[in-house]
């Protein structure tokens, strides 16, 4: 006889219940078996990790375990310098920064509980796989390592603190000191982003483009790291933290990130009570400094020393410095910060862009612009920024704002809805090279007016502006067509300053080689891909005409930047200026010193741009195009030079680019140019070097289908056998 639909009711909940009940011993059993066992990990071609876990905490050591395996000691390193410890092994030229990272690593132990579970199981499980390659492996670290890497350790990689760069400015200006900073055509480290709306790409999907600018020696890491039905995100997973300014892509969106370097700190004068050392007077009362002691060991010889030092601090940042009868202090927006890689799980997990924006709204994250795209079809940007509400005009990084009342300092962000954003422009595009927030869509031009006064100025760069001429039309663009684009190799400069520096030299009655070598430039297509002629010569020539004969004594270079063109930027015609040489005697006695150098450096004034220009890896010795965006280079390459051969060896700028399409799933192309391990022994040190000097990527494996296509070896940690 078949129960009665009551049984049937009154079983259901007991069943519930049961069922509840049980879970938990269930997931406890799982907990027992070994993070090792939890995990898989599968490497595709040219050694990019796929990382299935379990749950969180083996996802993320089977990726610690994988970072080790690639990056061996780095890893370690950075986790006893997160320690405050590495002067303790490397002795007394570590104690600053061991003393810095003593305060912050407090701070990670004070507020490690206040992180969800979920962050502590990603810092512990990181924390466990370094400890458990270490273990396997010790052979590969030296003697002092220990396998007792914690949390921690691990939380106090990214504790955001004070900008230590701008109180040594602002001292220097305390103190009445000039600026000794020898002037140079700079590399712009940096990135660009891109992203498409269905409107503008063939496949009717949005598209997105990540390229970071970084040196090589940054870390960047292509990894896969997913947990079903928690997490599935493709991108970058810098070595040595878990996670850490993170961009990429899951299933249903993507972002890409760029420095922006928003005005987040104030310097305040407070006066000092003359009557009571270490008090400050303020809100009509005598406050006491907090006065900190830290302790630091260092290697002394064969032993140990210890040195302690005080630190003063004040509820509204640290003490900086003393003298005059002021205290000053340093508030900084996110100092104390702690929940950053919070906020990144946070995004890696959410499934459109309203989960996403929620994320951002954590203000943990405190800086960068965030170019977005989904699958929905949305592209959105965001210029990032915890930056005060100021009650004051700010005093930048020159000078201190005098503070006697709660009234004179800030004590609020702007709010995150009052942040510039353009969402789905007209257009169809988003582009950002590091320069403010104005020109992110050439459609949707941003006004300073509608922002507090401590938000940047417009600017817009030669890099910024090649950005735009590449995306700023009508045209439908297949993601095949957008890595093709990406790898411009124009220098926007030579368009704007090459017919004047023409006119200059041949009105300067040059001798017959600089007059050849002027045909060569007028001849050269103003490009740097790897053939081109003309290009060596005309980069040499402008460093020279911008510098001069010493350019140890330009103390501006943005001043002296402004002085070279004969019409500066201007907002009024922000995508046709800078151009025109200021002074075109000094323009061709810089070429015809420029024709001499080019010749005495690499054996001819026509030398080709790769002749020069390499990328060297291990036994690989490639002829590369690129060049600093400053000179208005959009595929951005900054180069060391040799002190053997005087050849210039590619040392930063594009080495990680990724360009995925959300259909769905989605498809990608990516390349890393220094490969997926630093260990010259490992076959994937320089597989990569070729492609990228050939302008070629590879394709992403991102789905259980493409892995296995791609698949090379598979193993659990320590099982690699």
């Amino acid at each position: 006889m078949a129960p009665s639909r009551a049984v049937y009711r009154h079983a259901l909940p007991t069943l519930v219940l049961l069922t509840a009940l049980l879970q938990p011993a269930v997931d406890s059993a799982a907990q027992i078996r070994p993070l090792a066992e939890r995990v898989e990990i599968r490497r595709t071609s040219y050694g990019v990790p796929h990382i299935l876990g379990e749950d969180l905490a083996a996802a993320f050591f089977g990726l610690a375990y994988c970072h080790v395996e690639d990056y061996g000691e780095r890893v370690v390193m950075g986790l006893v310098e997160a320690r405050g410890e590495l002067a303790r092994y490397l002795g007394p030229d570590s104690l600053d920064s061991d003393f810095r990272n003593r305060v912050s690593y407090a701070r990670a132990v004070e507020t490690y509980h206040l992180l969800n579970q979920d962050m502590r199981d990603v810092f512990e499980g990181y924390a466990a796989g370094v400890n458990h390659y270490v273990k396997l492996h010790p052979e590969e670290f030296a003697d002092w390592v220990q396998p007792t890497f914690t949390g921690h350790d691990v939380a106090a990689r990214w504790i955001l603190g004070v900008d230590w760069g701008a109180v040594r400015r602002l001292l220097r200006r305390l103190a009445e000191q000039q600026d000794t900073t020898t002037a140079a055509v700079e590399p712009e480290e940096g990135s660009n982003a891109w992203a498409f709306a269905p409107s503008r790409t063939k496949s009717r999907k949005a598209i997105l483009v990540r390229n970071p600018h970084l040196d090589w020696d940054a870390g960047y890491y292509e990894a896969q790291v997913t947990v079903p039905g928690v997490i599935n995100f493709y991108g970058d997973f810098r070595v040595g933290y878990p996670l850490y300014y993170n961009g990429g892509f899951n299933e249903n969106l993507g972002w890409a990130t760029t420095n922006n370097s928003p005005d987040l700190d104030e310097v305040y004068a407070l006066d000092v009570d003359p009557q009571r050392p270490d008090h400050y007077l303020f809100d009509g009362s005598s406050v006491p400094l907090r006065r900190e002691t830290v302790t630091a060991e260092f290697k002394n010889g064969e032993g140990l020393a210890r040195e302690t030092r005080e630190f003063f601090h004040t509820p509204l940042g640290p003490v900086i410095h003393r003298g005059g009868g002021k205290i000053y202090v340093m508030r900084a927006g996110g100092d104390g910060e702690y929940r950053s890689a919070q906020q990144f799980l946070a995004m890696m997990r959410a499934r459109d862009l309203d989960e996403w924006k929620d994320a951002m709204r954590m203000r943990a994250q405190i800086s960068s612009n965030f170019t977005y795209a989904d699958r929905k079809g949305n592209i959105f940007y965001l210029w990032n920024a915890t930056i005060p509400a100021l009650p004051h005009e700010s005093g930048g990084d020159t000078s201190a704002v005098p503070a006697q009342r709660s009234s004179d300092v800030w004590t609020q962000y702007v709010p995150f809805d009052v942040l510039p954003q353009v969402h789905n422009p007209r257009g169809g595009y988003i582009q950002n090279a590091n320069d403010p927030f104005h020109y992110t869509n050439l459609n949707a031009v941003l006004d300073s007016a509608d922002f507090p006064a401590n938000f940047p100025s417009p600017n817009l760069r030669l890099r910024s502006q090649h950005s735009l001429q590449l995306v700023h039309d009508r045209r439908r663009l297949s993601l095949e067509e957008i890595v093709e684009l990406k790898h411009s190799m124009r220098m926007l400069l030579a368009d704007r300053v090459k017919d004047d520096l023409i006119a200059a030299v041949r009105t300067s009655n040059p001798d017959s080689v600089v007059s050849a070598a002027i045909d060569l430039i007028e001849a050269w297509d103003n490009s740097v891909a790897p053939e081109s002629r003309g290009s060596v010569l005309f980069r040499l020539w402008f460093e020279r005409y911008l510098l001069g004969e010493h350019p140890e004594q330009i103390r501006n270079l943005r001043d002296a930047w402004h002085d070279a063109f004969r019409h500066p930027w201007t907002p009024e015609e922000p995508t046709t200026t800078p151009r025109g040489l200021s002074d075109f005697a000094r323009a061709a006695e810089a070429f015809a010193w420029a024709v001499q150098e080019t010749q005495d450096r690499f054996g001819s004034w026509d030398v080709a741009w790769g002749e020069v220009h390499r990328l060297r890896m291990g036994d690989l010795d490639l002829p590369v195009g690129g060049c600093s965006g400053q000179l208005g280079c959009f595929r951005v390459l900054y180069f060391d030079e040799d002190e053997e051969d005087g050849k210039r060896l590619a040392a930063g700028g594009d080495g990680w680019v990724l360009a995925v399409e959300f259909r769905d799933p989605p498809r990608a192309y990516s390349i890393l140019a220094y490969g997926q391990s630093s260990k010259e022994d490992s076959p994937h040190f320089n597989d990569q070097a070729e492609m990228f000097a050939q302008g070629r990527f590879k394709r992403v494996a991102f789905t259980e289908e493409e892995i296995e296509a791609q698949l090379i070896r598979s193993y659990h940690p320590g099982m690699e056998q």
